[in-house]
């Protein structure tokens, strides 16, 4: 095996008779550096991406979360509150009452979805500390904390005193007919907008925040009445247990979700989107790599006399095969350290100094990750492998005749 080595170094390295095929091995070598460095940028990129809107489910939703099966509403009573205080691991509890309703400020109106929430919320998710303007709700106060578009849609800036904003819901139990009237058919509660937070578009375009005091007159709801449950873990808890012990406290059918799974959608998108560009990357970087195959058949050609002289002195013919295919990883290998050295200096540039922005704000994310560079290693020596594999079955009896 070592003289196997030996020779395809020294094919790889010595001189060739032929300037075209000097050439071509340089350009077989740059073309896997390239293939693996446009691999291993757009994985980092896509990476980035991921990290950058999962982001934004970290601020925004629960470790868990607890809702009904079936109905608005989930009873939450003394027996229930006892039972998830003493689930193990569970850092911390925030109740939630939540449903539709229509908001109106001056003479523009729309459709939101309030969520009434505890002065605990603020410690199972960081909301609080992404405003945009303003301040987030006192406990127990007629106050708002809305999303940055529903903001611009309705013209609405915070602590507006002279212009309140008017929230309708249904009353329960009430009909169609009831609703010609909307003094009979609709609660209403006047409120203040006390902040106003930035997340992403769609959130922000949905979502009001008012205390649980607001929410529960306005909906209508009994004190022991909640929409959801909102739970913290402890770090490094175990979710899975977590969900089973919230199943048994509380007496109902309950509907627990991990925050990936309250972002199912959003999940499956990122992850389908990965996938597609790996792929499609891996295609164009294939037809790089199987350069290598008629470079390696070139370098047969070239070295013919030499085959014949080697095989004529007893070296079997899957030797010479064997060694045209270390020199194609060989060739591989070159090409693959320079494209992964160039790709991390890059990735590593743009994660620290941010070389190109998508905002004069906001960097393209990135993220170098060992993931990332395994993948790369492993797609590109494959292609590799198999594009040498193919080159150097051109090695036949026929030709060393």
């Amino acid at each position: 095996m070592r003289f196997i080595v030996f020779i395809a170094k020294r094919y790889l390295l010595a001189h060739h008779s032929k300037h075209a095929v000097g050439l071509i091995s340089k350009i077989a070598i740059s073309a896997v550096a390239v293939a693996s460095l446009a691999l291993f940028v757009v994985l980092s990129g896509f990476s980035g991406l991921k990290t950058y809107a999962l982001a934004f489910t970290n601020d925004f939703d629960s470790d868990l979360l607890v809702s009904p099966v079936e109905g608005k509403r989930l009873e939450f009573g003394p027996e229930q509150k006892n039972a998830v205080a003493i689930i193990p691991n569970v850092a911390q509890v925030s109740t939630i009452i939540e449903d539709r309703v229509f908001m109106q400020y001056k003479d523009k109106s729309r459709v939101a979805m309030l969520r009434g929430v505890d002065s605990l919320f603020a410690e199972v998710t960081p909301l609080d500390s992404l405003l945009y303007a303003g301040s987030w709700l006192r406990p127990k106060s007629d106050e708002l904390v809305i999303g940055y578009e529903i903001a611009s849609d309705l013209a609405l800036p915070p602590r507006d005193y002279a212009n309140l904003v008017t929230l309708y819901a249904p009353r329960p139990g009430k009909n169609i007919s009831a609703m010609i009237n909307p003094s009979s058919a609709f609660n209403k509660e006047l409120a203040v907008v006390s902040g106003i937070y930035e997340i992403n578009d769609q959130v922000n375009d949905r979502f009001l925040f008012s205390d649980q005091v607001t929410a529960r007159a306005l909906l209508q709801m009994a004190p022991h009445q909640i929409s959801a449950l909102a739970i913290k873990a402890a770090p490094n808890a175990d979710l899975d247990q977590i969900k089973a012990e919230l199943n048994i406290a509380f007496g109902q059918p309950i509907s627990v979700k991990t925050r990936m799974e309250q972002n199912d959608a959003l999940y499956k998108m990122l992850n389908s989107e990965n996938l597609f560009t790996y792929l499609f990357i891996s295609l164009i970087a294939a037809i790089a790599i199987f350069n290598l195959t008629g470079t390696l058949i070139m370098l047969v050609l070239e070295k013919r006399q030499n085959l014949k002289t080697l095989y004529m002195l007893g070296s079997p013919l899957k030797s010479l095969r064997q060694t045209f295919f270390v020199t194609g990883l060989l060739m591989t290998g070159l090409g693959l350290v320079i494209g992964l050295g160039l790709g991390i200096v890059i990735v590593w540039g743009q994660a620290s100094f941010g070389w190109v922005p998508i905002t004069p704000t906001l960097a393209y994310p990135v993220v170098l990750s060992l993931t990332n560079l395994l993948i790369v290693l492993a797609t590109v020596t494959s292609l590799g492998a198999l594009a040498s594999f193919l080159g150097s079955r051109r090695i036949t009896e026929g030709l060393l005749q």
